[in-house]
Order: C-alpha cells, then structure tokens, then sequence
C-alpha cells in the first residue's frame, strides 16, 4: 500500500507521536531503529515516522515469529505496531485507496448480474432482426454487434453499493 512519506521529527517529537518514553526511543536506536545519525555535539538524530513505523511492524513480527516468550516491551512493540497498521489501514480506507473486501464483492457481484441481465436481453432484442434470415454472416454479425452493445452498456452502468448494507457495522 502506498502511504504518505512520514515526518522528519526528532527524539522528543518520535516519543510524542508513538507515545512512548524517551528512553524507549534510545532503546529503539540501540535495537537498530533507522534514523540520521547525529552530527556532532549538541546535534540531535533525525527519524522518519514512516520508518520508524515500518522498522517497529518489521520488530513485531520478529517478535511473534519467535519461539521465545515475549517481555512487555515487546508486547508493547507488537500493540504499537498492530495500531500503526490499523491507522493505516483505517488511512487509506478513508482516502478510498482500498476497500472491504465484502464492500468489492457485492460490487462484483452488481457487476455481473447486470452483465449477464445485458446479455440474457439479446435474443429478445434480437430476434425481430433475425427472422427468416439464412445468411449466416449477417446472422453472426447481427448478433456480434448486439453482444457487443450489452457488454459496452453493463461497462458504462453506474453500479451503486446501498450504503447501509455495505456499512455491516463498521464506522
């Protein structure tokens, strides 16, 4: 999924945004969390939230892919990076860059009932044209062009998910 790029924050800032202590920021840096290093004295490091992000998802699935019990700071991890990815996801949702995958069902679902409706209304359509006809040719393309008019109408048919039953609950 392609999200934004994240902010440039500092310590202080990353530690306000993940909502954690300072500390566990510096722990973060000593377990490899990506970030400018310093330079010099008095110069802070530099870390990207959308890497940051993604380095502590990458930890807790580390973490519980490990045979070896889990410390509360790693659960901590794991709970931080399962919102990160319910932020995300709940992102994207909103910016309608993805959808539920009932939502995209019942879409498909219109899709082709309206296809196979267009298409079952050919012989109707039809068979006006084709009565008493014997060149096979024109038969075929009697029938090609009016195939080829159910399937571009179901193509341009604005298909309307009913809100209240896509909703199934979720806000």
């Amino acid at each position: 999924m392609s999200m934004a790029k994240g902010r440039e924050v500092n310590r202080i800032e990353l530690a306000e945004i993940f909502g954690v202590a300072r500390t566990t920021v510096d722990a973060w840096v000593r377990r490899g969390c990506p970030g400018s290093p310093s330079r010099g004295r008095g110069r802070e490091r530099h870390f990207n939230t959308r890497d940051v992000s993604e380095w502590l998802r990458d930890q807790a699935r580390a973490d519980a892919e490990s045979d070896e019990p889990l410390d509360e700071y790693a659960l901590k991890l794991r709970k931080l990076a399962a919102e990160t990815t319910q932020a995300e996801l709940e992102l994207a949702v909103s910016l309608r860059q993805v959808a539920p995958i009932d939502e995209f069902e019942r879409a498909r679902a219109l899709e082709n009932a309206t296809i196979r409706a267009n298409v079952m209304n050919v012989p109707s359509r039809v068979i006006s044209l084709l009565i008493g006809e014997t060149n096979e040719a024109r038969f075929k393309e009697v029938l090609a062009a009016e195939l080829v008019q159910a399937l571009e109408s179901a193509a341009e048919a604005d298909i309307e998910l009913d809100d209240e039953a896509g909703d199934g609950g979720h806000d």
